[in-house]
């Protein structure tokens, strides 16, 4: 790449050619060196490369600060969550203006004898303290002359007295533990250094649970510590050691059990850990030897102590079923589970909650994530009556469980789609009085600047692949954009571990919006949208369905009329970002700009090494390389790294940090050289780094909304949309 009057010249990596052999194949890579994280010259090419960045995109400042300052215009500064009732208290949040991180808060609840007054969340005003309010956890006292906060869990003993919280101040998510006694303010001598997300108490308080991850950071070991007894002497309740297997734990529905998962994206093991009884140890409900796909909870059903399973056994979409440990102590093939919830090709069912009178079913229907409820006293009964779930208006929605109390009247649910700002509801289960159950909007988050709902429309549509497939499209727009061919246009998608990309308000977005940009959520194979065969048809040998139905998406929005085909742009992030990578080598002259979040664009390097963070882990998703030639072959064809060409490649933003563990930095890092090295046009390809960010990026809300601005302006520069529509914008 050359220097432009308006670009300077780009950093350039010294080459060290390093080969790399798998299966009779040779790859010489020429900037595997940058992994050198210590060493000093590569953090002076990444720094040299932020300062081209800024350079190659000044112009685009006064767009990014115009940005900035409509997400932080339409924005409550000072806001507040809903509490959440636990045992004998309320805990919520508070934030509050020119403040990054919330004040993490509570207050006691009371107990009448009316089950739903004393569920009825007290009402929290901002800049009013309640009568007895006490902070927990002040996360700007907290975050204080770090370069970097984030809270990765907290937990409180049954009787309210002891507050555990986990506290990163680097980013690369190995957190410390602390403790507080609240009823002093005083923090405990014991502090437990380098854990994992989730925490929680014995229900006597008298120990923590809590996870380790090992030297690829994937979370291995279940400790227990005791309170005032030193951390070397923690208990070690289960160690993980198949590389490919993620292991993490809960609480069970009525906290009598500690319920461990060990799993990967096609089968798990469950043990459970009886608190009545926790000298017996863990108890295997079914060995991963079966090659199920389940999640498990203690259950008793027509007075039978058992397990509830929600399995894959025969059922792809996944089904409820429930058993008991005498049938579980049979061989696999003999043992026999009565069906709660039978599979349904159109149901898939994500998760199962427990509650005294009823199961709730996490499950995604029609491409959405919904929540039902089906009654407990149907369960033993050969006329099972049907699943329920509340009624919202909306075409395109997501519900979702927010909390859930086992002898709880009413369960808290979160709503938003892609026009309604999240809302809050309680919902009361259905009795015998209201066989319907109550919806009570308990908050609505607020937007500010006189957003209006009706100035805006998001519809779903269908493109076409090549295989005849149809992929499902979530196009939002002003009301204004009309479907003439001269809109500007940005595909977002993802694809990998059957994540969805469900409906949910962003108010970033109607930046974009605003400026004429219509946004579509490319549904595409690899996420989970419509069903368990959605997924399974985008991984593995299958994997490039992903890369095909992205280009496919955006020649239908563009024959469609609804883009320009001039004006079009990518955006991805971590898979998504490969998938960035694979497109900007399949189709670079569909696309205007590309930006790539945290990219795993030299996803072949990072899975052939298992040493390398959770490298291992993906073998279930893209495949083994290290033993399989044709794996191997097929990653190669398609990863971004390998497979950059002498085109003329679109203008691309790599966006990372430096110690993100899960993509480590060295591969966008590796990968702008080389596209550098190759492309034939004229378009910049910068290198974002973030010195002191995690795999989300920086902590604290500005400079996240600052990061979003930078992003959303680079690609409004590149589609020519820098300016609002007529009458748009915060008011």
């Amino acid at each position: 790449m050359t220097a432009t009057p308006h670009h300077p010249l780009p950093p350039v990596a010294r080459k060290v050619p390093t080969s790399r052999t798998h299966h009779g194949d040779t790859f010489v890579d020429d900037y595997e060196w940058l992994r050198e994280k210590e060493n000093p010259e590569v953090v002076a090419h990444l720094k040299a490369e932020n300062a081209y960045q800024e350079a190659v995109t000044a112009g685009q400042e006064a767009l990014r600060e115009a940005i900035f300052q409509e997400i932080k215009g339409r924005t409550l500064e000072t806001d507040l969550s809903v509490p959440s009732r636990k045992d004998a208290w309320w805990y919520f949040t508070r934030t509050l203006e020119g403040k990054d991180y919330p004040v993490y808060a509570r207050v006691a609840a009371t107990d009448s004898g009316d089950p739903l007054a004393d569920w009825t969340p007290p009402v929290v005003e901002a800049g009013v303290a309640l009568p007895g309010e006490q902070t927990l956890l002040d996360g700007n006292a907290e975050a204080e002359g770090q370069p970097f906060f984030s809270v990765g869990g907290a937990a409180v003993t049954r009787d309210g007295n002891l507050y555990a919280y986990a506290v990163d101040n680097a980013g690369d998510e190995r957190f410390t533990v602390r403790f507080k006694d609240l009823r002093t303010g005083e923090l405990l001598p014991d502090v437990i250094e380098g854990a994992f997300y989730g925490l929680a108490f014995s229900p006597d308080g008298t120990r923590l649970y809590y996870t380790v991850v090992d030297e690829s950071w994937r979370p291995h070991q279940i400790r227990a510590h005791v309170l005032g007894t030193p951390v070397e002497q923690d208990e070690l309740l289960y160690q993980e050691d198949d590389a490919g297997m993620w292991l993490g734990f809960e609480l069970s529905a009525q906290r009598t059990h500690l319920v461990v998962g060990i799993s990967c994206a096609e089968y798990s093991e469950v043990r459970l850990l009886d608190f009545a009884d926790p000298a017996a140890g863990l108890r295997t409900v079914l060995s991963r030897d079966a090659r199920v796909l389940y999640e498990a909870e203690p259950f008793a059903l027509d007075g039978t102590d058992g397990v509830l399973l929600t399995h894959d056994r025969d059922a792809v979409n996944s089904m409820v079923s429930f058993t008991t440990w005498e049938e579980l102590a049979k061989p696999f093939e003999a043992q026999e589970w009565r069906t709660l919830l039978p599979h349904s090709p159109e149901v898939r069912v994500n998760g199962t909650g427990v509650l005294r009178d009823f199961l709730v079913l996490s499950v995604r229907q029609d491409t959405l994530e919904r929540v039902q409820f089906l009654p407990r006293q149907s369960l033993g009964t050969p006329e099972q009556r049907p699943t329920m779930e509340p009624a919202f208006a909306e075409e395109l929605f997501t519900s979702y469980l927010s909390a859930a109390d086992y002898d709880a009247p009413l369960v808290r649910l979160g709503y938003t789609s892609f026009l309604t700002p999240v809302r809050v509801y309680d919902f009361v289960l259905p009795t015998a009085a209201a066989p319907e159950g109550e919806l009570l909007l308990r908050r609505e988050h607020p937007v500010l600047g006189g957003y209006d709902p009706q100035d805006y429309v998001a519809t779903r549509e269908w493109a076409v692949a090549a295989d005849g497939t149809r992929i499902p499209l979530s196009v939002i727009r002003h009301r204004s954009v009309r479907q003439d061919g001269t809109a500007p246009g940005l595909v977002y998608g993802y694809g990998s571990y059957e994540s969805s990309l469900d409906p949910q308000f962003v108010i970033s977005r109607l930046s974009l919006l605003d400026r004429g940009v219509v946004f579509v959520d490319a549904h595409v194979r690899g996420g989970g949208e419509l069903g368990r065969h959605w997924y399974e048809d985008g991984k593995k040998l299958a994997k490039k369905n992903t890369f095909t139905d992205f280009v496919a998406a955006t020649d239908h929005l563009i024959a469609s009329g609804w883009v320009d085909p001039d004006r079009v742009a990518a955006l991805g992030g971590s898979a998504g970002g490969l998938l960035m990578g694979a497109v900007a080598n399949l189709a670079p002259e569909k696309y205007a700009a590309v930006v790539a979040q945290v990219p795993f664009v030299d996803a072949l390097t990072t899975i052939l090494d298992p040493e390398l963070p959770l490298s291992a882990l993906e073998w279930e998703e893209w495949g083994n390389p290290i033993t399989d030639p044709e794996v191997y072959a097929y990653m190669k064809s398609y990863t971004p790294y390998e497979n950059i060409r002498p085109v003329a490649y679109p203008r691309i933003a790599a966006v990372t940090s430096f110690n993100d563990t899960r993509v480590l930095y060295v591969e966008p890092a590796k990968w702008v050289q080389a596209l550098r090295e190759q492309s034939t046009g004229t378009e910049p390809i910068v290198l974002k780094i973030e010195m002191d960010g995690g795999h989300g990026g920086a902590s604290g809300r500005y400079v996240q909304w600052r990061e979003r601005a930078w992003d959303y302006a680079f690609i409004a520069d590149a589609l020519g949309a820098g300016a609002l529509l007529p009458g748009a914008g915060p008011q």
